[in-house]
């Protein structure tokens, strides 16, 4: 798929699904990603709407230490999800290192957690991302490597509207979006940035302060 394609998936999740990007005041408040549900039900005879914001679903993958890491593993904690695989020649280096002073930044916020899951499902075992870990400086479990079946790993890709391909033209034989995912303490998706500019990386770092504050 090109890049202009794939930039489009994750534009229209932004897009067509944003149910509040606006400020309350001088007050920011981010987004919610995804498609919300609508339930309506009686009260005292009105009809009452509520809007539940999309909410990424429940998953278990192993991790670098060939523990079983689930969604509970990071509860009342916020956190940023990514996809890559270890062998990556083109955006995972340049994407894992910016990401690692996100990580530095909040080395010792035990509200904020990080979340890598590797695409390569065939080479990287949990002793491979342990080793590529601790060559990238991580030396606690607050940033999980994770590995899974292709199904599980490409569709937990899918619902974080994250574009991910087994594909054997594309560079190492993967090809995949470089966004770093913001979800927040209720797994709602809040923030997608490209992991590869700088400038985004900025805007992540001044988005997880705003939503620390209403979380």
């Amino acid at each position: 798929m090109k890049s202009y394609l794939k930039f489009n998936f994750i534009a229209l999740a932004i897009s067509v699904f944003l149910i509040s990007c606006s400020s309350n005041g001088n007050e920011k408040k981010l987004p919610y990603i995804g498609e919300s549900t609508v339930n309506e039900k009686t009260v005292d005879g009105q009809t009452v709407t509520d809007t539940i914001p999309y909410a990424i679903p429940s998953f278990s993958f192993l991790n670098q230490d060939s523990v079983m890491i689930t969604d509970k593993t990071f509860e009342n904690k916020i956190f940023i999800a990514n996809f890559f695989f270890t062998n990556c020649p083109s955006i995972c280096p340049t994407m894992q290192r910016n990401l690692l002073q996100v990580y530095e930044k909040y080395k010792d916020d035990d509200r904020v957690a990080f979340l890598s899951h590797s695409i390569d499902f065939k080479y990287d075992s949990p002793a491979v991302l342990k080793s590529y870990a601790e060559k990238l400086g991580v030396t606690d479990d607050r940033w999980q490597f994770v590995m899974g079946s292709k199904k599980d790993i490409y569709g937990m890709a899918d619902s974080y509207f994250v574009y991910t391909k087994e594909d054997e033209t594309a560079p190492g034989g993967y090809d995949h979006q470089g966004y770093f995912m913001l979800i927040d303490k209720n797994k709602h998706i809040r923030g997608a940035y490209d992991g590869t500019l700088i400038d985004q990386i900025d805007l992540l770092l001044a988005d997880m302060e705003v939503l620390l504050k209403e979380q």
